[in-house]
């Protein structure tokens, strides 16, 4: 994995160095407070305002193809502004800045706002929903402040935090408290589902996107969400390792527009005690691999079904989210050793660190008015189809992308893997087309959703 820090543009790989963190020993320097630090890091941490425009609500008459074909012109929804207030952080002195996905990624204008009342217009450059991650670029930057990014793995529980960022559009605000935890996987909301440093320095809306630093002012996370019923801080805050904003940050300065992810291929699951003994295990650790894609890196670097992954990169993992961050953040093109446990047996193997194929070719096709089904889009199922949409790795076939609004109706929902149409198997797009094409009036559809068997059956 990539145990680098952030010292200089362009980007320069060095040796980890992890930094020295001590309590203060003195009145004097308790006295001081975090005054020193917050004037160093504050001018990095800017106010971003971001202007969504999105569709506005229509009738469910309109979902109807006949109403809406017989309503033309009429009622059409008119589109509605939502603005959104959140934080970003300056990786760059040429102006590179990193913020959440949900607060800038669906946003037709954005504006930044620096502590010294500086306005830029940006662009998302790279973006990525699931890691809830945009990288921005600013117009015209120079010469601007940023923060240095720490090796995220040297963080322990215990050390002191804080963060930045624009709460409630009150202002750049500092909170401070400690970091309570580290490797949280699937604990935050929103779109975020990784992997995540826990802290109890009050985070509210609005400082999605800023920095949560260490007492030497390095970056260590980006805030992203917290655990509330109120909808204010309860003390149970996320933010995204360091380490992956690395990441982000390299493949943008490559021209990525979207985040290249390494690929593993496998279903897996978190030991439990029960597994761990019924494996002979004295302590349950790593992650269970219940299913592998033949064409898998961990399947051609020698793993299989039962083995258990316990490290990456000689980081230990404990779930399918951090053994996916390990990944993410070694970055495509090389390899990661990864340590396999098998009958009490522990051997590091190299492991390829690749995209998810795209082959066979997926296909992707809408059909047209000669079906009874017009603007259906279909794909066929490759690797990369099934991670994208999150399929089970054993799923062939055809799958829906988009329904079309007659495919709607008939009951199709994207993510449906076709199996059959009127008694006919269905393995590509093309056997689909024709299928629909030569259709009668009465016909039945087969199909995997969300791994139970439905059978779709309509008249025309």
């Amino acid at each position: 994995m990539i145990r680098a820090i952030l010292l200089c543009l362009p980007l320069v790989l060095a040796a980890p160095v992890q930094a020295e963190t001590r309590v203060p020993t003195s009145r004097a320097e308790i006295g001081l407070g975090f005054a020193p630090v917050v004037k160093k890091a504050a001018p990095a941490v800017v106010n971003i305002y971001a202007r969504i425009i999105t569709a506005g609500r229509q009738s469910p008459i309109f979902d109807d193809p006949f109403f809406r074909d017989f309503f033309r012109g009429f009622g059409a929804p008119q589109p509605r502004v939502q603005n959104s207030l959140g934080s970003g952080v300056i990786l760059s002195d040429d102006g590179y800045v990193v913020s959440n996905y949900h607060v800038v990624g669906m946003a037709s204008e954005i504006r930044v706002v620096t502590t010294d009342r500086r306005e830029f217009t940006a662009q998302v450059v790279l973006g990525d929903e699931e890691s809830d991650i945009a990288i921005l670029r600013l117009d015209a930057a120079r010469d601007l402040p940023f923060l240095a990014l720490r090796d995220s793995d040297h963080v322990e529980v215990g050390e002191l935090a804080l963060a930045i960022g624009n709460p409630f559009g009150v202002g750049q605000t500092v909170s401070s408290g400690i970091v309570s935890g580290l490797a949280r996987s699937g604990a935050a909301t929103g779109n975020g589902r990784g992997y995540f440093i826990q802290t109890d320095a009050p985070i509210n809306p609005g400082n999605s996107g800023g920095a949560l630093i260490d007492v030497n002012g390095d970056l260590i996370g980006i805030n992203t969400s917290i655990l509330s019923r109120s909808g204010g801080s309860n003390g149970i805050g996320f933010a995204i390792p360091a380490n992956l904003v690395a990441e982000f940050l390299r493949q943008a300065r490559q021209g990525n527009s979207s985040f290249a992810q390494p690929w593993a291929g496998i279903a897996g699951q978190p030991m439990t005690a029960d597994i761990a003994d019924s494996l002979g295990l004295v302590l349950p650790e790593g992650v269970v691999i219940s299913d592998l894609h033949p064409e898998s890196p961990l399947a051609q670097a020698g793993f299989a079904v039962g083995d258990v992954v316990t490290e990456v990169d000689g980081q230990t993992v404990n779930s399918p989210a951090e053994m996916k961050f390990r990944m993410s953040v070694a970055g495509i093109g090389g390899e990661a050793r990864m340590t396999r446990l098998r009958q009490g047996q522990r051997e590091t193997l190299s492991v390829a660190l690749i995209e998810a194929p795209d082959a066979p070719p997926a296909q992707e096709t809408t059909l047209g008015e000669r079906t009874i089904l017009p603007g259906l889009t279909v794909a066929r199922l490759n690797p990369a189809v099934i991670a994208r949409l999150g399929l089970p790795l054993s799923a062939r076939g055809v799958v829906v992308l988009d329904p079309g609004p007659y495919g709607a109706r008939a009951g199709l929902q994207p993510g449906d893997v076709l199996g059959a149409i009127n008694g006919d198997q269905v393995d590509s797009p093309r056997d689909v087309e024709r299928a629909l094409s030569e259709a009668g009036r009465r016909v039945q559809i087969d199909l995997q959703r969300r791994g139970q068997r439905v059978s779709l059956r309509f008249r025309l």
